[in-house]
């Protein structure tokens, strides 16, 4: 009986063991993979303070001596990063906000009414497979010929262009694990079919709408080919901005950190911001009573 108990107690003692080490093991993987990932943000976020000759010192420099707060200056009006970050700021909020005012209502209608039967949502789904790159001939001949190149409602129906399928598709995963039963209880209520979608539905698909809105902002944010098809010099984009900086004889590594510093900031801020909803948005339908 004693070996018996000797025996359990040494095979709970090697699992624990074995636990322990899978655990530093995960531990030091993950680790790893962070240190990957977050070298090059770290690298740019500290290259913004760098003096010019710090790029070019062996070995390399990973904390400036002295904090170069010029490069910012620099990178906002030499090399117009004000223009293009208000040009940014404009293009990604109205496109965002374009995107999902029609987009929730396209998808509510194709779940709760069936618009366009099977075909529609086919369609939508193949414009997501669909490369941006085939519209943008045709786009540049239209408006060309409308006279809305350099304009800021070129990159509005650019930008809906590409985004509207997947916040279409999204959002109609989202409203499909709506129960209808809320609606119908307010149709019965006597409320009309608008008032129960505005009273009861949308606050309930709050937290997809958020994480599609989040996502259609980032794409119009970092969005780069339409943006150098479309633009010139009045509404050019950040990632615009940034490749037209590397060019000539020199390349000024400390004003292009800098500027892409202030470019990856609205994203991590929203991302931050709206991590509650990311999380229950990205779990949304994921358990079902």
């Amino acid at each position: 009986m004693s070996a018996k108990i000797a025996l359990n107690a040494e095979d709970l003692d090697r699992r624990k063991r074995i636990r322990k080490l899978f655990s530093v093991l995960r531990f030091l993987l993950i680790f790893i993979f962070l240190a990957i990932f977050l070298f090059p943000v770290y690298w740019i976020a500290i290259g913004a303070f760098k003096s010019e000759g710090e790029f070019y010192h062996y070995p390399p420099i990973f904390w400036p001596e002295h904090f170069n707060w010029g490069n910012f200056g620099r990178a906002m009006t030499t090399f117009g990063g004000t223009q293009a970050l208000v040009s940014s700021l404009i293009v990604a909020i109205t496109n965002t906000m374009l995107v999902i005012a029609f987009g929730v209502l396209l998808a509510y209608a194709m779940v709760r009414f069936n618009v366009g039967g099977d075909n529609l949502s086919f369609f939508v789904l193949s414009l997501l497979f669909a490369p941006p790159v085939i519209a943008a001939t045709p786009l540049f001949i239209i408006f060309k010929t409308l006279g809305m190149l350099d304009t800021y409602p070129a990159l509005f129906l650019s930008y809906i262009l590409i985004n509207m399928p997947f916040a279409v598709w999204i959002m109609k995963g989202f409203f499909e694990d709506i129960p209808h039963g809320i609606e119908n209880a307010a149709l019965l209520d006597g409320y009309s079919r608008f008032a129960a979608f505005r009273k009861y539905v949308l606050p309930l698909a709050v937290p997809g709408i958020a994480v599609t809105a989040l996502f259609v902002f980032i794409f119009s944010w970092n969005e780069f080919l339409f943006a150098l098809i479309f633009t010139r010099s009045h509404t050019q984009t950040l990632p615009i901005a940034l490749a037209s900086m590397t060019g000539g004889h020199q390349i000024p590594w400390g004003e292009i950190s800098a500027l892409s510093l202030i470019a990856i900031t609205p994203g991590i801020i929203l991302t931050l911001f709206f991590q509650k909803y990311l999380v229950r948005g990205l779990t949304f339908g994921a358990v079902k009573g």
